[in-house]
């Protein structure tokens, strides 16, 4: 763990599927932190966007070696924010669960659902009790302030809505997606939890942008590993297009919202 850190990082990203490095940041330098949970996925990189300095980490490690359900969440929510991250955007690649949610639409939720079984899902364990609050999992004036950019990028995008995280690492069946279609969930991913529990015990601001590479299952439209590519493709290029207007633009301050002080009565 970093007693001081070498530089002071109020803006964190992690990366999932497809965003492995931070290619439109320059001055790059690597920082190798130890927590109290383990290793981060990777080492975490600190660049620059227009002046601004941005901690990343790729959520499954720059060669993909960790699936979902292994990621060491806790380590690197703890790395980002040893390293003075007090806003945090997520990259994530999920399937579509409703038929206006298409491939290649960017989607900035603001409820999320927990179907995972097996992840440590916070920071507190025995000798400490917390019950943190989460009925707005999201920091709403950051997810804003992220679909109004979209909107004068005029990119294809949904805000609000609910994703549902599911264990992994496999796909679901076609009964468990019709049914999480029919619960009115609107996207489904791998990678949420406990990352969205894990930042609001951090006391950050977490937002995500979820890039929809297909329709999950419950379409029965089949669709071919490269048709993914192609959309995992364009719509990188479209996060990355966001993201060079997000980043110079947002405030660095949480004083418009409640996350800096999640924790306030809760232990």
């Amino acid at each position: 763990m970093l007693l001081e850190p070498p530089e002071n990082v109020t803006i964190g990203m992690i990366g999932g599927t497809g965003v492995y490095d931070p290619e439109v940041f320059t001055d790059i330098k690597e920082y190798k932190i130890y927590t109290p949970f383990g290793a981060p996925s990777d080492k975490v990189m600190v660049g620059t966007l227009q002046n601004r300095r941005i901690a990343f980490i790729p959520r499954h490690g720059r060669t993909h070696m960790y699936p979902p359900h292994l990621v060491n969440y806790r380590a690197n929510i703890w790395a980002l924010k040893a390293l003075g991250v007090q806003r945090l955007l997520t990259v994530s690649a999920v399937g579509s669960l409703q038929d206006e949610i298409k491939p290649g639409d960017l989607f900035i939720p603001d409820q999320a659902f927990d179907w995972t079984r097996s992840r440590k899902r916070t920071f507190f364990e025995e000798g400490t009790v917390a019950h943190v609050s989460v009925a707005e999992p999201f920091c709403s004036e950051l997810s804003k302030f992220i679909a109004d950019k979209a909107k004068v990028l005029k990119l294809p995008y949904h805000h609000k809505g609910t994703i549902i995280t599911i264990e992994g690492p496999q796909f679901s069946t076609k009964a468990e997606s019709k049914f999480y279609r029919a619960q009115g969930f609107h996207i489904i991913g791998m990678t949420l939890h406990p990352e969205v529990y894990l930042a609001r015990e951090a006391e950050l601001c977490f937002t995500n942008v979820s890039m929809i590479t297909d329709y999950d299952v419950y379409a029965e439209r089949p669709v071919s590993h490269e048709e993914v590519q192609i959309t995992m493709a364009a719509n990188l290029d479209k996060v990355k297009k966001l993201l060079t207007a997000v980043i110079p633009t947002m405030s660095l301050k949480q004083d418009r919202c409640d996350c800096g002080k999640a924790l306030q009565g809760a232990v």
